[in-house]
């Protein structure tokens, strides 16, 4: 029976017998304590809700982006010549202004985000965990990167753009932007900051979970529960 396990867990996850069976001879076999595919599994969605709670949440603060220097948005390259322009002709503060009403947006729609990780990460089914187990320090970011990237863009998109009403991005950038191009010698600038943002914000998000989730491959401490000691101790034999 163990053999005919094994050997399915193979065809399923695509990757070498020799290697799950590392992983798969772990696993308890008496009746009792067993680790049992719903555990494995288990341990990794709360890897991931660990991350989510612990690290995105941070995001939705006040200075959640805009004074985390990991996720920080900056201004895209074809505006940063507008930021220096502005600095040199003493209208600095306007400059830094304008960056942090585009890093208050992003800290406003990552709200939207928790309810799609939550779906996600229920969703999660034992292959995936596995392959998970198995994957490299970030393997748990990338499957919600690929489950999630989609249907976030279309939430954060749409609550940046209000954003920017919210919190006067939009009038500021305006204003930024005539002054820039009323200044003699420039070439005109109409970026898309609503697109930008949103990307920014995203990738902030998985960078979050990624931190949170190295933490938990790599450092026992972080193990916070008997179930996350249990999985990734799986993976520390690997």
């Amino acid at each position: 029976m163990i053999k005919k396990v094994s050997l399915a867990i193979c065809m399923l996850l695509a990757v070498s017998c020799a290697e799950l069976q590392q992983v798969v001879n772990q696993l308890p076999t008496s009746t009792e304590g067993v680790l049992s595919n719903d555990a494995i599994a288990n341990g990794l969605k709360e890897a991931l809700d660990l991350g989510i709670e612990k690290q995105v949440s941070k995001l939705t603060a006040t200075d959640g982006f805009y004074k985390n220097e990991l996720v920080k948005i900056l201004l895209p390259e074809d505006l940063q010549k507008v930021d220096k322009t502005l600095r040199d002709i003493g209208l600095g503060s306007l400059a830094d202004e304008g960056l942090k009403v585009l890093n208050r947006a992003a800290e406003d729609a990552v709200s939207e985000a928790t309810p799609i990780f939550v779906n996600a990460v229920k969703d999660m089914s034992f292959v995936d965990a596995k392959n998970i187990l198995l994957g490299s320090n970030d393997a748990a970011t990338s499957y919600l990167e690929t489950k999630t990237n989609t249907e976030l863009y279309a939430k954060f998109n749409p609550v940046i753009n209000e954003s920017f009403k919210k919190v006067g991005a939009d009038k500021i950038w305006s204003s930024i932007i005539t002054k820039y191009n009323a200044i003699p010698l420039t070439n005109n600038v109409n970026p898309d900051l609503t697109d930008y943002v949103t990307e920014e914000a995203l990738a902030g998000v998985y960078k979050m979970i990624a931190v949170e989730e190295e933490e938990i491959r790599t450092k026992y401490s972080s193990r916070t529960t008997d179930v996350l000691k249990k999985v990734f101790a799986l993976q520390d034999k690997k």
